[in-house]
């Protein structure tokens, strides 16, 4: 190979390294959205009905203590 066949590898390699970093950064920023949606989910799903996860529930009067929800 002669020296402007290696310079022009070498231009290309670094765009597409710049490219496959730019990729993986939105990668990471998808990751990271993801990751505060999972946990948002199971704090959702984790909480109970009245927004007390103390296990405090009020009861209605006059309710059947089994077959109703909140």
């Amino acid at each position: 190979m002669t020296q402007t066949s290696l310079t022009q590898r070498r231009t290309e390699i670094t765009g597409e390294m710049v490219q496959l970093q730019e990729h993986v950064e939105k990668l990471r920023a998808d990751l990271e959205e993801q990751r505060k949606l999972v946990a948002t989910l199971l704090t959702i799903i984790m909480e109970e009905a009245d927004g007390v996860q103390s296990g405090a529930a009020p009861t209605i009067p006059n309710q059947p203590k089994r077959g109703y929800c909140m």
